[in-house]
Parts: C-alpha cells; structure tokens; sequence
C-alpha cells in the first residue's frame, strides 16, 4: 500500500493533484468549475464530472477514487480510536449435532504472510504489502455511473471503519462485491465494492473482514435442492487466517439475509443457511445491509451459457496432491475456482479461488502441472496428456488476462483502420510499434522485435499501460494504419503484401523491407536534400499535420537538428512551444530510432518545403442538432441555436457562445467528407449549408447574412479540399466532396476522386488525372445500382460508376445529380439534350413519328387526346430520358400534339423572344438570294441548343413533306401549322408561317446540309415507307423451324396480330397438319446472343419485330420440351421453387466482359426472385437476400452461350445442371410471370386436344386451334423457362 504520507491532502491544489494521477488534461475543466482545492471536490459527483467534460469512465473512476482516499484519510486523521466491548462469553458445550471448533483469536497474527496484490480492471498488479503496516486500507467510494457501466449491484458505504488491518482474499472478478467472514480477527467493515476501483497509483482495498462464526458452528437447514447452474458475480467468503479460504457462498445463490439474535445474522441459500456472529450491533447490522444491498435487484445469471460475463474457460475434474481426492475446478476470466464437486458448484457453495496475477503454471509430469503463487503451490493432476495441456492453456490464459489491460486496446481500435494489423491484416491486433505508429498482430510484433528497438519499439496494448499516455493514443487515433500504411506501404507489389496466414519466414523478409529498408515507403518530394528536410519539419511541427511529420522522419529529417532558436532549440521544443503534444509525442519516440537505408536511384529535383494551407475563420452561426439521416423537412428558426464557430488549424468547432474556453463539439478537417449549399430560403434561416462527416453524421448551420456566409463555405471548403483539387474552390458549386468511382478501363480498382456539382455539370479530379466535366443533362443513361450502393452515370463512349463509401452522403448526391440530370426549367437550354444538343423530348419524338407515323394522314394537323397528351408532357418534364414511345402504347396524334404543345410552352420560344421579330420580318424579303442569306445571319446568332434544335426540326419536317401524297401534309399545310407553334403568336398573321414555309423549302442551303447525307436518309425513309401498308401492317419474313432461304415466310403483320395468329398463319400457307403430342409456337431467335425466347401466344409481334436488332429474327417451330413441362406443372401444388444454380451479372464496357459464375441458392415465387449466398438463410425470415427482382420486370431467353464478348449491360445468366433441372425453373418462372392463380386445391391435367398452355401448343386445324386459342384466356396455364440469360 502507498505510504499516507504520499497521498495529497485536502488542501492540495488541484493542479498538482491531477498531475500526480496523470490527468493534467482536465485541468482547465476544473478551473472553469471553479474548482482550486481538493477540500472544494470531496463532493464531485459522476454526473457533474460528465457535464465538467470528463467523460472516460476510467478517468472518471481515477478521479473519485483519489476524492475518497484523501477524504477517508482526513476523516480519520480527526476520529478517535475505538475502544473494544468485553469479550462476549459462551457456554463451552456444544449442540450434540454438530462439532464443536477453536473460537479464534481476536488479536492480529503477526505471522501472516505479505498481501498479495489484487487485480482490477484498467490497473497493473500492485506489489506486496505487510500486513503489520500501520496504515489503513484506502477507501474507495463507487458512484452510480460506474454501476451502471461495470454492471455491478448499488452499494452503501460504512459510516463505522476500523482501523485494524485484515489479511486480503482475492476477489473472483475484477468488478465484483465482496462480503469476507474471518473466524478470528475484529470486524473491519469496508465498502464492498472497493475492489472496482481503477485508481492505478493504489490498490484496491481488501474486502471486509471479521464477524465469523461464533459459538455454535453454523446449523444447515435442509430445503428441497434446487440445482442451479450459476456462476456467482458476487461472493461472501468464509476464511481463516490463511491467505486462502475455507469456503465461498456464491451470492447469486443467496435468497435471503436478515438479523437472528443478539449480534447475529443469518445468510439463507436455497439449500443452506448459514449463521455468523458480529462483535458489536452496529456491525451486524452493517454487514447485513451490505448483504442485501449485494443481493438485492440482481438477476441470476447462468454461468453455462455462452457469451455469460462468467462462462468457463475450462472446467472439469481434477486431482490434488495431498488430498488425494479430486475437485472440480473452474477456470475463468483471470480467476480459478475449486469446488468439492459439481454439486456444490452447482449450488454456489466453493472452497476457495486463486487470483492469476499472482500465479505461475510449471508442467512437471505427463499429467501433472503446478499452479505456483507466492502463499502455496497447488499441484494438480489432469486425467490425460491431452487434458493437461488444455488445463495449463486455459490457466496461462487467465494469467494473461490478469496481468493485462484492455481499455487502451479498445480506445485504439476505436479507430477501424486499427483493428486489423497493419502488415498482415490479422483482426483484433493487441501490439504497436509505437515510434512507427503501426498497430500490429502478435505474430508480426515478434518479427518487428527482431528489427531491434532502434528500429520498432514494439509495446502492448494490454499490459503495457504505463507508457501508452493520452497524447500516445491521440496519435494512433488520428494516424490510424489506413493512413500509415499510405505511407510505409505505399508501393508494395501484390505478390509480396502478406495475410494472415502467412509464414514466418515471409513476415521476416516483409517487414524487413518495410521498415529497415523502406522499400515500400512513399517517398517526400524532399527525400535527398537534408537542409530543406530539416526546414520542412521545423516548419511543419508547429500546425497538426503529424502525418507529415512521419513522412519527413522516416524519409531523413533530423529530429535532432538545430531550428536557430534560442527558446526552442530543437523539434521537439518547438513543437511543444506552439501547443502541439502530438506532434512532440511522435518526435520523442523517434530521437534515437534508425532511419530506413534503403536509396532510391537517380538524383532528384530540389524542392522548397511550403507549409500546409492553414485556413482560419470565426464567427457566429446558427446551428441545429446533428442528424444520422437526410434533412428532408424545413427546419424552422426555433430549431435553431446561435453558436460561436472557428476555424483553426484543421478543426471546426463550435462553442456555446465566444466568452467558452471548452467547445461544445468539434469536427476535423480530414472526417469531413462533402460540403451541400441549400437553396436560399430552404430553412428558417436564408442561407444554410450542410457538412458531412464520416461517423455518418450531417450538421446544418445557417446564417441570414449572405456574404457570412458564402465566407464559411470557401473557408470550409478550403480545409478539406486538398490542392491537386483546389481548381474547384473556384466554382460556385452546389456541393463538393469526396467520392470512389470507377469507369470502363479500370473496373477493379475504384479511384477517389474530389467532385463538385455546378448546375448541371458535374466537375470531377480523379487520382492523377486533369479537371474532367460530365454534362448530366447530356447522359445516355443515369442509374442506380446495387442497392442504391453505385450510380452509373453512362455518357458517349464512356461509363461512369461513382460508389457510396457512407450511406448518408452519397444519398444526398445521388439525389442532387438526379435532379441537375432533368429539366431544370422552361427554358430549352434547361432540358436534358442528347449528345447534339437536342432536347430529349424533341428527340424522342421526331424519332417515334419517323417510325410510326410518317405515313399517317394529316400527321401534326389532328388533335390527340388531350388528357394523354397532358400525361405526355409531364412525363417528359420529370424524366425525358426515362420514356421510349412506343407503337401500340402510345397513338401518333398524341405524340404530335406533345411536340407541338412542347414548342408553344417553350419560354422565350424556340426563336428567342428578341429574335422573333427579326425572323418574321425576313421572310418579307423578295430577294431569294438575300433572304437565304439573312436567315442564315439569325440561325448562327441563336444559341447553340436552339440552333441544333432548329436544325433538327427542320429536318424532321422536311422528310414529312416528302411524304406528302401519304400523309397529305405538305409544305403549306406544314408551315400553317407550325408557324405560330414555333413564334408563339395567334395565327392571325401568315408572317410565321411563311418563315416555316421558307425554312422548310430552302432547308438545304440555310442549313448548308450534306446531299449526300441528305439522299441517304430519304432513303431510309423510303423504305420504311415500302414496308408500311396504309392499314399499319408490316412485312416481315419469318422462318419455318431454321433460318435458311427455302424456309422463308414473308407475311402481312398487322399492329394487332398475336403470336398465335402468326403461328396458325404459317403453318396453314405451309400446309402442315398438327399432329398429336406436337406443340407449335413462335420464337425469338439471336444468333449472336445464342440464345431464344418462346413467345407468349397474346404477345403483339409487330412492336416485337420493331424491338429486333440486326441479329434477331422470328422462327415457327416446335416446342419439344412441352409435353414434360405441362406434366411438371400438373404436378405442383405451389407455383414456386427453389434451389442452387450458377449465377453471373455480365456487363459489356467499351468491348471488356466481366463477371464469372458463381453458385448461389434461389427462390422463386410469385412476386420476385431472391437469391442468397448461401442454403441455410432461406430458414430465416429475416435474412435479406443478396439480390432481388421483381418477376414481372425480367424477360427470359434459353440457351447456351459459347463465347462471352459483348453481353447486353445488365444481363443476367443462370446455368442449371441439368436439362430437366432447367425445364422446371423454366416452366415454374413462366407459370407464374403469366399470371397462374397462386393457390391451387388441385392440378388437373390439360385437355390434349387444346394443350392449354400460354405458349401456344398447335394441334389439328385451324378452327381447333382458334378455340385453343380461346380456351387458353379462360385458364392460361403459363410455362416458362429459367435459363442461363436473364435480361
């Protein structure tokens, strides 16, 4: 035990006080408490410690410990020694029941061997102690809050101490209450809970002593037994002067305790009772209370259970020498138990425990060992070798986790970067090179022992507590491996990078080259010239940059050097000069350390050392609380709370007010992530901004003076945007941040990259590559993939994929890039413009009509409907790219009217509203000549969109024309209708149709058009024109069961004839009679996909074939995998299924295939397809799949493909074992994507001479087969396929 006379005093100040526990930290709390003395803390409370800012539980526990001792002293110091009562005297006979025993001695045993010292959590073994020294124990005090973190019962501290020292016992746990009964010495009640404290500069206080049995020995009542397979949290132990008890009452065992007679009081188990006597009434009922207060409230926790604060590490028989009778021990935590028998373990009746910390394990025989401590060695004898090692494992295990420590482990791996070892990535590492700032496994930390310490000073996270100081810490929490690793691994080949399970002799030659000869290590622009190393790191110690300190070091800077200043003559002065304990922690730890060897060849350049940007601001904003989702309501001003903020050195933080010295919370530069400037007026305050962190937390400030600020988000901006991106502080972004992304040629691999929305160009600087600008409202295609984990941003000759490494923020730019990806306004420059300029919506259009409606009579001259056109519009509005027009879904006259209404609505028109004029008055002009010219004048005024758009009108309107004697709109009529649409005036005035008219008839030379370009695209219109009937119809050829010129077919299709029909059509021109057991349907074919689909009987094949490329083509043959699927299906009770295929996600980017098969368990039924990585998460409801698609949204092909070169983007290929195993996927998918009833009483089996099957078995003649056709919509029974391409 300390010496008193070492412990502080009521007067002490409190400066000194937390020097000596090591908490100088806290200091300015204290001092702002107004806190001067230790006299003015004896009252501190837990909570008042939290709202002080002291928030550790540790530091917590130190502080109040220390208040206690001091004031336990003090009150001491003042009392007067006790005087003992007269020895109670009892009669000398004994119940004839029971044996009578020796009344022991109530005078100290001057005998008794030193204490030994005790384990608690969070402190290093203590040394021995005499018991003859004359200072009382410490008193230890534990407050609320560590009751509620240690888990341990509410105590009540003695009002009537003793000042006679007592022989310590070990407690059973580290936090544990303890009630000790000595059958000899005086009564000297403690706080129990006294062995929780964590005050590492003196022990903990030995539990209470005295008050064993007196007179009569204690009477056993007999209950029925009840065993109960409980691990006591808490225990009273019945001693004698020996250092190791006699017995131990688990009291989680303990059911009632209450007062028996003079000076007694009983201790109830379900199957014991137990009586003791105290010496005085006062101690009696102490004890009592303390009993209670140990039992009270808890709940009876099961020692077998795994994951139980108390399981075993081993339990078990085994022999000791001696008694020559075994005991069942337990081994647990850092503690071993000895039972008589597994009864009494059972029942929570022990004989004694030993405390590891003191103990050592020596093997001596086959199946012996011995448990050494400094009072006794325990020889114990297993039943087997194998059992013996097991024993001697467990037992050096427990000494470990007696001797170590693991707040410090835990505070480091706080950082998730440090939880993995930094050269083999082996979880959970409890080692460090502290001077390196690695956090390494023990494996690794054995071969960087081998380095030397003027290499690596290797120390433990557990056992060496001393020198792992606040500032250490800080250190390893701000570098963390992921960032050292930048350094010291910065160029380590694939083939040379260790994992966890590689060998010795590989971890030797890596780390090796790592640290001794710096092969991997990033290399400073300075490396080389030692005069501007050493400026650099007496520049760089006096901001926090300790990163770049680390690299300076370790690439040559001299820790040592002279800086040229008197009051700080070195580093280290000068980084503790300018308040920098990290930065002067790093260098102390490398003063002597060796510098890697290794020399890069070749000279290289000089270069001068700047310091890092320091960007300072301060101010007052308003602030709400911080959010761990989107801001998605308006945040009203009330919500709001005024805040001083500054900007210093890297950090952000943010005070009550400017008269606090402590912040209320504080965000570094490094964890900000992306930066979001809302919209004026989006919350109560008009000018807001949002800062994202990495912790997944996002905090909205705001202020009504605009040029405040636009200053807080350059400045803010400015801090974490690093220089290679510094360009984009330059743009007035809408957000900026960080994000992973990968394209087309490097998909393995993801870049960080630095972005910032600008309207609706997303500017990016990708690692080691230039400024790049993405015009979203110029993309092919805009998505999001992978559980909204990856947006695909697909553009002309390149995709983008950007990945989301934190759900908040990248929620935020996904919705912000989606909404500068549409139409911003009413404006044509607003829209969202195909890769020349012209807005979607007139696109998609003209495209459609082209197609579909060149041919229609009086096409842009009839009226749509106006309700479809208005539904049109809209669409268009949210998300032109989104929509295809298709024939059949959408009538001709309905997109004409959107075109139309599209132009009219246009603001500023499609002419601009100060160019109107200028247009319309040209067309006054005689001059044919001079007319042309002057309207080229305009057309190469207008803006670049406008003048695409024009052009591409024209064009459109041009080709129309041409088909005039069809559509009987010609140029007249054209100009009519389009002149007041595109100037937007009333149509009284022909002025606007005749500069339409004018356009349109000189299209080749205003527009300087390509005759060559020009023939062929008539052309191509000419032969839509020659395959197109008045009626809609289409020729198309269709192939008779193989695609070869004698089985040619070239057929009338209407917009209205089903898949059905077009079979029954071929086979009646072919004269083929449908014989029994033959199924006949249509299929798709792709030669190049090599792969087919059997189309639908109610499928439309006309917008089929307009869907067909160039390498598909329709084939009528048979269906030979029918009969067996029908049978299938008649078979089922449940339209579902579910089972192991070979699944692959091929995408295709700029000609690269990837994706390999890979097994995975599905389930289909009739709402989606789910597929999981493995079998058994199928029996949990709970478990989300890997992947999910709707069954209505996939089309399914079958087939086989041989060669992977140019899959479609999104494909989805799965591969059955067998041929039948695919039939049934096949028919299953198809029964239920058809529409098939979900729930069926009974199957009944298909009347062969219909075959109901939506796939369109034919069978006898055509009138049969029309009532097939029939019978299938009252019960279609719908057969399909799983194959192995999904699309």
């Amino acid at each position: 035990l300390a010496n008193a006379t070492q412990m502080p005093t009521s007067c002490t100040k409190v400066l000194d006080w937390l020097g000596v526990l090591r908490l100088e930290q806290y200091s300015n709390a204290f001092q702002s408490a107004g806190l001067a003395t230790l006299w003015q803390c004896r009252n501190l409370t837990p909570d008042q410690l939290e709202q002080m800012g002291i928030t550790l539980p540790g530091h917590q526990r130190r502080i109040l410990a220390s208040l206690n001792k001091t004031h336990y002293r003090d009150t001491q110091s003042d009392r007067e020694k006790p005087v003992p009562k007269e020895r109670t005297k009892f009669r000398t006979t004994a119940p004839m029941d029971c044996p009578s025993g020796p009344i022991m001695s109530p005078t100290l045993d001057t005998s008794l061997p030193p204490v030994p010292p005790r384990s608690t959590p969070n402190c290093p073994p203590q040394r021995f102690t005499s018991v003859l020294s004359p200072d009382p124990p410490p008193r230890t005090s534990v407050s609320p809050k560590l009751d509620r973190h240690e888990g341990s019962a509410p105590t009540r501290t003695p009002t009537h101490p003793s000042v006679q020292t007592q022989p310590q016992t070990l407690s059973i746990q580290p936090v544990t209450q303890h009630v000790v009964s000595d059958g000899g010495g005086k009564a000297s009640p403690i706080s129990p809970m006294a062995s929780v404290s964590n005050d590492g500069h003196a022990p903990p206080l030995p539990p209470k002593v005295g008050g064993g049995p007196k007179g009569p020995p204690p009477i056993p009542h007999r209950f029925p037994a009840q065993a109960q397979r409980t691990l006591s949290s808490c225990c009273v132990y019945v001693v004698s002067q020996e250092i190791y008890s006699k017995g131990i009452i688990s009291t989680a065992f303990i059911t009632n305790v209450s007062s028996v007679g003079e000076l007694k009081f009983e201790v109830a188990t379900n199957n014991r009772t137990f009586i003791f006597r105290a010496e005085s009434e006062a101690e009696r009922n102490e004890w009592v209370t303390v009993l209670q207060d140990c039992t009270k409230g808890r709940h009876r926790r099961s020692a077998m259970n795994p994951g139980s604060p108390m399981t075993p590490d081993c339990q078990g028989y085994l022999e000791l020498k001696g008694l020559r009778s075994k005991l069942y021990t337990i081994v647990v935590s850092d503690k071993v138990f000895l039972y008589k028998n597994i009864d009494d373990y059972r029942i929570g009746i022990g004989i004694t425990l030993i405390e590891m910390n003191v103990g050592n394990i020596k093997e001596t025989d086959r199946r012996s060992f011995d448990l050494t401590t400094p009072y006794r060695i325990f020889s114990f004898i297993a039943e087997s070798e194998q059992m013996r090692e097991q024993w001697v494992d467990a037992m050096r295990n427990a000494i470990g986790e007696a001797l170590s420590n693991s707040e410090v482990a835990e505070r480091i791996w706080a950082e998730p970067s440090n939880s993995f070892c930094a050269d083999c990535g082996a979880p959970k590492p409890e080692w460090a090179a502290i001077n390196l700032c690695v956090v390494v496994c023990k494996r690794c930390a054995g071969e960087h022992r081998g380095l030397g310490p003027s290499i690596s000073k290797v120390r433990s996270l557990k056992m060496d507590r001393k020198v792992w100081t606040e500032e250490l810490i800080q250190v390893f929490l701000l570098l963390g491996n992921e960032q050292v690793n930048g350094f010291w691994a910065a160029n380590v080949p694939p083939s040379e990078a260790l994992t966890p399970s590689s060998c010795s002799e590989e971890r030797r030659r890596f780390i090796t080259n790592k640290y001794r000869q710096g092969k991997y290590r990033k290399y400073h622009p300075l490396f080389g010239n030692q005069r501007e190393l050493n400026n650099a790191l007496c520049i760089n110690v006096r901001c926090s940059d300790v990163l770049e300190t680390l690299s300076l070091i370790f690439c040559g800077a001299d820790v040592n050097c002279s800086t040229g200043m008197a009051n700080w003559p070195s580093p280290l002065f000068l980084a503790r000069g300018h308040s920098q304990p990290l930065q002067a922690e790093l260098i102390s730890h490398n003063l002597n350390t060796e510098l890697p060897r290794l020399e890069i060849g070749g000279a290289m350049e000089t270069e001068h050392y700047s310091a890092p940007t320091s960007v300072s601001h301060n101010g007052f904003l308003f602030k709400t609380a911080s959010m761990a989702r989107a801001v998605t309501e308006r945040k009203g001003r009330e919500e709001f709370s005024r805040r001083w903020c500054t900007l210093n050195d890297g950090t952000f933080s943010y005070y009550e007010s400017d008269k606090n010295s402590n912040p209320n919370g504080a965000l570094k530069a490094s964890e900000i992530v992306c930066l979001a400037v809302d919209a004026r007026e989006k919350h109560g305050y008009e000018n807001t901004f949002e800062l994202y962190s990495e912790s997944e937390r996002l905090y909205l400030f705001g202020t009504d003076d605009p040029c405040s600020h636009k200053e807080w988000v350059k400045s803010l901006a400015k801090s974490f945007i690093p220089a290679s991106a510094e360009p984009l502080l330059r743009l007035s972004f809408e957000r900026i941040g960080r994000l992973k992304c990968k394209d087309g040629l490097n998909l393995q691999t993801p870049k960080v990259g630095w972005f910032a929305l600008v309207g609706s160009t997303l500017h990016a600087y990708l690692e080691d590559s230039k400024e790049e600008e993405i015009h979203l409202r110029k993309l092919n295609e805009l998505s999001i993939q992978q559980d909204n984990e990856v947006l695909v941003l697909v553009e002309k000759g390149r995709t983008l994929y950007i990945e989301g490494e934190r759900k908040l923020d990248f929620s935020g730019w996904c919705g912000a890039i989606q909404t500068a990806a549409g139409s911003g306004g009413d404006t044509l420059s607003q829209q969202q413009l195909t890769e020349t300029d012209i807005p979607v919506i007139v696109h998609s259009c003209i495209g459609y009509i082209t197609q579909c409606g060149l041919t229609s009579e009086g096409i842009y001259r009839k009226s749509g409907v106006n309700s479809r056109v208005a539904a049109l519009c809209e669409r268009f509005r949210r998300d032109a790219r989104s929509l295809r027009l298709k024939e059949g879904e959408h009538q001709v006259d309905d997109v004409a009217n959107t075109l139309k209404r599209f132009f009219r609505e246009l603001e500023q028109g499609l002419f601009t509203s100060e160019d109107a004029s200028s247009w319309l008055s040209t067309a006054a002009i005689q001059d044919e000549s001079m007319k042309i010219s002057q309207y080229q004048l305009l057309l190469n005024k207008l803006p670049h969109v406008n003048k695409a758009t024009v052009q591409a009108l024209i064009n459109h309107l041009y080709c129309v024309q041409c088909c005039s004697e069809q559509n009987q709109m010609n140029l007249h009529n054209l100009a009519i209708v389009f002149g007041p649409t595109l100037f937007q005036t009333d149509g009284k005035d022909y002025a606007a149709g005749r500069a339409i008219e004018d356009l349109i008839q000189h299209y080749t030379e205003i527009f300087e058009v390509d005759e060559h370009q020009l023939k062929k695209q008539l052309e191509e219109i000419s032969v839509i024109i020659e395959s197109t009937e008045p009626g809609g119809h289409f020729i198309c050829t269709v192939y008779l069961e193989e695609k070869k010129e004698t089985a040619e077919q070239h057929v009338k299709i209407p917009g209205s004839m089903t898949a059905a029909e077009l079979t029954c059509e071929v086979l009646d021109r072919r004269n083929i009679a449908v014989k029994d057991k033959e199924y006949w349907s249509c299929w798709e074919i792709n030669e190049k996909e090599e792969m087919e689909r059997p189309l639908h009987y109610q499928e439309r094949v006309l917008s089929i074939l307009h869907s067909f490329g160039t390498d598909s083509h329709v084939v009528i043959k048979k269906h030979f995998a029918m009969e067996a699927m029908i049978i299938y299906l008649t078979s089922r009770m449940d339209p579902s299924k579910h089972g192991i295929m070979k699944f692959k996600e091929e995408r295709s980017i700029l000609g690269l295939t990837t994706g390999n098969f890979h097994d995975r368990y599905f389930i289909l039924n009739s709402s989606s397809l789910r597929m999981y990585k493995e079998i058994r998460v199928r029996l949990r409801d709970s478990n989300r799949p890997e992947r999910d698609w709707p069954v209505k949204n996939l089309k399914i092909y079958l087939g086989i493909k041989k060669k992977l070169l140019t899959g479609k983007q999104g494909a989805l290929y799965l591969c059955c074992d067998t041929q039948s195993e695919m039939r049934e996927w096949f028919a299953t998918f198809l029964s239920i994507q058809d529409g098939l009833q979900q729930t069926r009483v009974s199957r009944v089996m298909p009347d062969a001479r219909h075959g109901n099957v939506s796939l369109i078995p034919l069978r006898g003649s055509e009138n049969e087969m029309r009532n097939s056709v029939a019978a299938f919509s009252q019960d279609p029974l719908a057969v399909s396929h799983p194959t192995n391409h999904w699309d």
